[in-house]
């Protein structure tokens, strides 16, 4: 064993060897003193955050108690004034007399000036000589069958806390209910009092942590996130349920987050109706800026790391330099480089193996430049041969149009005036001045498709009403710059091929649109179309390497020329089908020329 590790560390290189013994020696005993100090300053952190979320939740308890004392105080001094007793027990025998009662009583009214604390009270008695002021409230039946009102009936004197609807505005309120005992077993009122919550909302937005307080129902009355006014523990996605729980910590994941849960009750004495004070923090935010100190000492750790691995680096380069050099010097070649000339002293092994190394590259170098020599010149024969075969395909025009317009002119020249005669000597005269031209290289897709154009009137005029053109093309697409006579033989193919067997005539289009980068152009016609056999056949033609004679020389003239001028995949598209019609199809960037 110890063998085999003195022979691997002999096989090592020295610039490992030393970073190895860095590791080892201060890497790892560094790396175990930065993850016991950052798990307790984590800790520490975490038990401080816990200290405080206590003492909020303590500050929110006794602030929350003030508020609801003074509804606990205002029930007590209601439930044994005297005048209140006997304002609910009278007979009254007019709404006058109601009226007046009330006057003498506004003690009611007062109340909710005097306490801020307060946001409403009513009074409920089932005297029905009294009227509704929204103070003093007859019970209807729905009342009178609610939960809190047959409590606060059976349980005189007994103050239960409840989350309600006030019937003045229809909002629900944390209310103190209340039996008030009115003299016998069969009359009873019940006092309630809404606790401003407004004031409970202004208390629990003052602290940072996600605090709200509940009823016992858990209904959420209060809390300092707007979203869950007037909800319930539900709205909290909590899937250990320990917002549920009557007081304790614990830990749960609140929204997807870890989160501690701390519940403290707000009224013990109260019963099963005590409110309780819930407050929710991510653990997260707790030990957030402790993650911020661990961040900060790693990275002082790692700057000290990197900065002796880059000391070690330095030192061990002194002594492998020279190896180095050779290595990069190497690399360079592997890149292609082989203008590098390695200059090292000595006359060791290495200085040996470098001049070995540049008699090597030299050697390797005049092989290139024969052969890029001899590239250069094959490219230049392809080039030359490309020229020439395109030359020669460009000149291939067939002459039976002007020949077959020719006649339609001559024979028109005997059944009409010399107008429409001489607009077709013109289209013809401009045509061939066109074709004259192409010999200059490139047109724009505008003059082609203006040729396509008089092409196409020349043929209606021998066609007549049996020929029918449309012509669209995008504005972005007229100034591009393409070979002569590409669009005009397809139109051609579609007039002579689709008007076969079509004594109904023939309609054509041409659409070329520019899009994404690229130009499509499409003629389509609604002829006799073509056979599956002879559509094959056609494909088959045009990708023949070798030229024939016959055949259809048009479509494959413009096929080999867009493929020696923008590449295979820029060549024709045919689809057709017996009946109905044939489109053909080719697409061509367009980061050609452009016609200024």
């Amino acid at each position: 064993m110890l063998s085999y590790f003195i022979q691997l560390m002999n096989d090592m290189k020295i610039r490992t060897k030393l970073i190895l013994s860095f590791v080892v020696v201060v890497f790892v005993p560094v790396s175990i003193v930065s993850i016991f100090l950052t798990g307790e300053l984590r800790k520490f952190a975490f038990n401080n955050a816990l200290e405080q979320a206590y003492q909020n939740v303590d500050r929110v308890k006794k602030r929350s108690t003030e508020v609801l004392n003074v509804s606990d105080d205002l029930s007590y001094r209601l439930s044994y004034d005297e005048r209140l007793k006997n304002l609910a027990n009278r007979q009254y025998e007019s709404v006058y007399d109601v009226f007046v009662a009330y006057r003498a009583y506004p003690d009611l009214q007062q109340a909710k000036q005097m306490y801020k604390e307060i946001s409403n009270i009513r009074f409920y008695s089932e005297n029905q000589t009294m009227l509704n002021n929204w103070e003093f409230i007859y019970p209807e039946e729905e009342i009178r069958q609610a939960e809190w009102y047959v409590r606060a009936q059976e349980n005189i004197g007994v103050i239960h806390w409840d989350y309600i609807v006030d019937e003045r505005d229809g909002k629900h309120y944390l209310s103190l209910i209340k039996g008030v005992d009115l003299g016998s077993k069969d009359n009873r009122g019940v006092l309630v009092i809404n606790v401003n919550t407004g004031m409970l909302n202004t208390i629990l937005n003052q602290e940072s942590f996600y605090t709200i307080i509940a009823d016992s129902k858990n209904n959420i009355v209060a809390a300092n996130r707007p979203d869950l006014y007037g909800r319930t523990l539900s709205e909290i996605h909590d899937d250990s349920g320990a917002v549920y729980q009557p007081s304790g910590s614990y830990e749960a994941v609140i929204d997807r987050e870890a989160s501690k849960v701390l519940i403290e009750p707000l009224n013990p004495e109260m019963g099963q109706n005590s409110l309780r004070i819930i407050s929710i923090f991510s653990i997260d935010s707790i030990v957030a800026e402790a993650n911020r100190i661990n961040r900060l000492v790693m990275t002082v750790i790692i700057i000290s790391l990197v900065l002796a691995v880059l000391l070690i680096y330095s030192f061990s380069s002194l002594i492998s330099n020279r190896l180095l050099r050779l290595s990069k010097h190497i690399t360079k070649v592997g890149t292609g480089n082989l203008a590098v000339a390695m200059e090292i002293d000595g006359k060791d092994e290495i200085g040996q193996l470098s001049r070995q190394f540049n008699s090597m590259v030299g050697s390797i170098n005049e092989l290139m430049n024969e052969v890029q020599e001899s590239n250069l010149q094959k490219r230049r024969l392809e080039q030359k041969q490309s020229e020439i075969k395109f030359k020669m395909m460009a000149s291939q025009i067939n002459p039976h149009f002007l020949f077959n317009a020719l006649e339609a002119i001559r024979m028109e020249a005997h059944l009409k005036g010399e107008r429409e005669i001489a607009r077709i000597v013109r289209l013809l005269g401009k045509m061939m001045r066109s074709n004259l031209e192409v010999g200059s290289g490139k047109t724009t897709i505008k003059d082609e498709i203006e040729m396509v154009r008089c092409y196409l009137d020349v043929q209606k005029f021998r066609y007549e009403d049996r020929l029918k053109y449309e012509l669209e093309v995008d504005p972005d697409a007229e100034p591009v710059r393409i070979p002569p006579l590409i669009i005009q033989p397809l139109v051609e193919n579609a007039v002579i091929h689709g008007m076969d067997h079509k004594e109904d005539g023939t309609f054509i289009r041409v659409r070329v649109t520019a899009q994404r980068g690229m130009i499509l152009v499409v003629t389509e016609d609604n002829g006799a179309g073509i056979t599956p056999e002879r559509l094959e056949m056609i494909h088959s033609f045009l990708n023949e390497s070798d030229e024939h004679e016959g055949g259809r020389i048009g479509l494959r003239n413009v096929h080999v020329r867009l493929q020696l001028t923008y590449g295979p995949e820029s060549g024709l598209a045919i689809y057709s089908e017996p009946g109905e019609g044939t489109r053909i199809e080719f697409s061509i960037p367009t980061g050609g020329e452009i016609d200024d």
